[in-house]
């Protein structure tokens, strides 16, 4: 059994393990329950009453922060011609094409987000197995493989997270810093929940949200309700 601090256990005190609480109790139970010594992220758990084995069943998608993540985020744009140019202007940290792949082999990972243009998956293919365990290989789904390379760089900087399932059919989403407070912690949140529940697959059947929790690096989970409108 993992041994807990005593700051973690006199903060935990404040959460009561069996409360189902209202989100706006949840958020400020969330930075309230920090025990971090550097600005701790503030994370979401959904547990949804899908079965990820099943093709039909899967969720996930993209949302853009209306507050960002509180990281600065590094961009890595594989593009040529007009694209890498796009690229560029938009602010991406690092553009190529052949050079960056080379880089990447040599296991050069500076970069938080990989997007690349379709005609350029050849090339990403040849490090897929250093980028796919990463979580930085591109693909259309997340909108990082797309022409539309400048909008896919100002969605990266501005604050884009992927939602997934895992294999327990959690999704675990990253929505801000402690320092944000409540009401942007909140605007965040919801616009992750609104993306959850349009992710909804036809074939899930019963309750779609079976259970939901805020917590923050190294913090306890605060149970919280959401009400779909």
């Amino acid at each position: 059994m993992k041994k807990r601090g005593k700051r973690y256990l006199e903060v935990a005190k404040l959460v009561d393990k069996h409360e189902v609480y209202d989100v706006e109790k949840a958020t400020e139970l969330a930075i309230a329950t920090s025990v971090a010594k550097f600005d701790a992220t503030v994370e979401l758990h959904a547990k949804l009453g899908v079965d990820g084995k099943k093709a039909d069943q899967q969720v996930r998608g993209t949302v853009v922060l209306p507050n960002g993540t509180g990281k600065t985020v590094k961009v890595l744009v594989i593009a040529k011609g007009n694209a890498a140019d796009a690229a560029e202007k938009a602010g991406a940290d690092y553009v190529g094409a052949e050079d960056m792949i080379t880089k990447i082999q040599g296991n050069w990972l500076d970069f938080d987000v990989c997007i690349t243009t379709p005609d350029m998956m050849g090339f990403v293919g040849r490090v897929a197995k250093v980028l796919g365990p990463k979580g930085l290989m591109p693909n259309v789904k997340s909108g990082t493989v797309t022409m539309d390379v400048a909008k896919a760089v100002a969605d990266a900087k501005a604050g884009k997270v992927e939602y997934r399932l895992d294999k327990q059919n959690i999704v675990h989403v990253a929505i801000g810093k402690v320092s944000f407070g409540k009401e942007k912690l909140l605007e965040n949140l919801n616009a992750v929940m609104d993306a959850l529940i349009k992710s909804k697959p036809q074939a899930a059947k019963g309750i779609y949200l079976k259970s939901l929790a805020l917590a923050s690096s190294m913090g306890p989970g605060v149970k919280f309700n959401y009400k779909q409108n």
